[in-house]
């Protein structure tokens, strides 16, 4: 028996790899949404993973760290705030703080 498909409708779901419950720490809302800037979650609304393992939305975290009072401290545990980055360490954000400056950057011409 063949059969052949006149059609196809493909549905695709998404959604962030965090508890269903979680929300963004400062506009309180779920992570499946977005925040008040954006109006599509997903690509244009992106999550942040601080060193501290408190999650925000992009834009969110962006406005709060822009804040004198803020002192770049994350609104929920009140640390320095330093985004986790995967760059090879298995995601412990091991070398997060490392920071290079134009001073350290030495020329070989």
């Amino acid at each position: 028996m063949k059969v052949n498909i006149r059609k196809w409708n493909g549905v695709a779901i998404w959604s962030w790899d965090v508890p269903k419950e979680e929300v963004c720490g400062i506009c309180r809302a779920s992570f499946d949404t977005t925040c008040s800037s954006c109006k599509f979650p997903g690509d244009q609304c992106p999550l942040v993973l601080g060193v501290c393992t408190h999650r925000f939305h992009t834009h969110c975290i962006e406005k709060w760290l822009e804040v004198e009072t803020s002192k770049n401290l994350c609104p929920m545990c009140r640390q320095w705030f330093q985004e986790k980055t995967d760059d090879g360490d298995g995601g412990t954000g091991a070398h997060a703080n490392t920071n290079v400056h134009s001073s350290d950057v030495v020329s070989t011409t």
